[in-house]
C-alpha cells in the first residue's frame, strides 16, 4: 500500500485529491494538511511514502516547504500546480530543487474526478518507487571544472531524462560552454510545464535554452527542449541541421520519445554526435540510444549512484548500448570531450 499526505490550502482541493486517489485498492490517503506547519509534524510522525504538495499556500510557500523537506527528511514529492506563468515557473524550480513530477490542477476543479485518467495515481506509483538521496550542494556548480576537450569536433548531443531529471538536466547543462554543440533534449513532463523548465534552464546555463521550434536551424550555444505532449523532437538534414517536431503515436508509451530523438539522431547525424541517457522510468531511450552506438555516436548513461531512478540508464545499459557509465558530475566532460580519449 503506497501512503500518501495530500497538503493543498485549498480544502476544496484536498477532497478531490483525496477523493480520487481513495479510488485506488493499492493507495491510501493517511492524511491531508493546509500548510507547512501541519504537514511537517504530519511527515515526522506518520512517514508518509509520497507527498502531494501546492505550491501557493499561506506562511511557509510550497518552495520553501520543499527545500526543508529535501535538506532534512528527502522523501518523493509531486507538485501539484495551477498553469498560471508563475505556477509553471515555480514548479520548474521544484524540479530544479528535487520534485519527482508536477501534476497540473484542472482549470475548474469538478474536471478533477472525470478528466483525470489516472493521471495523478499513476505519478503516485512512480513516486513511490523512486530512492530519495540528500541534497549534494557541491552537484550544483560545476560550470567551471568542465574541460571541454574537443568539443569542437561534437557536431550534436542528444539528450533524453524523465523522473529526476530537470535536477539532472541543471547540473549537466549548467557546465556546458557558451559555444557547446547544438544539443537537443527529451525532458519527459506535462507539455504545459516544459516552457518553463526552459525559462529556468536558460536562467542557469551559459547556453542559450528555449523550446525547440518546427525547422528550426540547429546553432552552437544553444540548447532545445522538446516542447510538449503532442510532438516527438527529431533532427533532421545531413549537412544543416534543423529540429522537426512530428505529431505521431507515443513510442515507447512516451510522447515526446527518447528513442525518437536518438534514432533520428542515429539515421541523420551519426558522424560526432553524442547520446546521453539520464535518470528516469521504463526503458524509453535505450533502444534508441542502441542505434546510435551502432552508427558510430558516443554513447553516455548516468549510472545507479547518482540516478533518481535508474531505469532507462540501467536498460540502455544492460543491452549493451553505453560506451560510458558515468556519475553525474561527470556526464558534462565526456559529452564535450566526444570521441576524444
Amino acid at each position: 500500500m503506497i501512503r500518501v499526505l495530500v497538503v493543498d490550502d485549498s480544502p476544496t482541493m484536498r477532497a478531490l485529491l483525496s477523493s480520487l486517489l481513495g479510488q485506488e485498492a493499492d493507495i491510501e490517503v493517511i492524511g491531508t494538511a493546509a500548510n507547512a506547519e501541519e504537514a511537517r509534524g504530519m511527515i515526522r510522525v506518520l512517514d508518509p511514502d509520497v507527498v502531494t504538495l501546492d505550491i501557493e499556500m499561506p506562511g511557509m510557500n510550497g518552495l520553501d516547504f520543499l527545500e526543508k523537506i529535501m535538506r532534512l527528511r528527502p522523501t518523493p514529492v509531486i507538485i501539484v500546480s495551477g498553469l498560471t506563468r508563475a505556477n509553471t515557473d515555480a514548479t520548474a524550480r521544484a524540479l530544479e530543487i528535487g520534485a519527482v513530477d508536477c501534476y497540473a490542477k484542472p482549470q475548474r476543479a469538478g474536471q478533477l474526478l472525470t478528466d483525470d485518467g489516472g493521471r495523478l495515481a499513476g505519478l503516485v506509483r512512480q513516486a513511490a518507487q523512486v530512492r530519495m538521496r540528500g541534497r549534494e550542494p557541491s552537484r550544483q556548480m560545476l560550470g567551471s571544472t568542465v574541460r571541454a576537450i574537443g568539443s569542437h569536433d561534437v557536431r550534436l548531443v542528444a539528450v533524453g531524462a524523465s523522473t529526476g531529471g530537470v535536477e539532472a538536466l541543471t547540473t549537466m547543462l549548467g557546465a556546458f560552454p557558451a559555444d557547446c554543440p547544438p544539443t537537443l533534449v527529451v525532458q519527459h513532463v506535462n507539455g504545459a510545464f516544459a516552457g518553463a523548465i526552459a525559462r529556468r534552464l536558460d536562467q542557469h546555463c551559459a547556453p542559450t535554452v528555449r523550446l525547440a521550434e518546427p525547422d528550426l536551424p540547429l546553432r552552437r550555444g544553444h540548447v532545445y527542449i522538446a516542447p510538449g505532449n503532442e510532438r516527438h523532437l527529431q533532427v533532421q538534414g545531413i549537412g544543416t541541421m534543423s529540429a522537426k517536431l512530428r505529431v505521431a503515436d507515443p513510442v515507447s508509451g512516451h510522447r515526446p520519445s527518447v528513442d525518437m530523438l536518438f534514432l533520428s539522431v542515429a539515421q541523420n547525424a551519426a558522424a560526432g554526435a553524442v547520446g546521453v541517457l539520464l535518470t528516469g522510468m521504463g526503458s524509453d531511450g535505450a533502444a534508441g540510444l542502441l542505434a546510435m552506438r551502432r552508427a558510430g555516436c558516443v554513447t553516455i548513461v548516468q549510472d545507479e549512484a547518482t540516478s533518481t531512478v535508474y531505469g532507462m540508464p540501467r536498460a540502455a545499459a544492460e543491452m549493451g548500448a553505453a560506451q560510458f557509465v558515468l556519475g553525474l558530475p561527470d556526464i558534462a566532460s565526456r559529452a564535450l570531450a566526444g570521441g576524444v580519449a
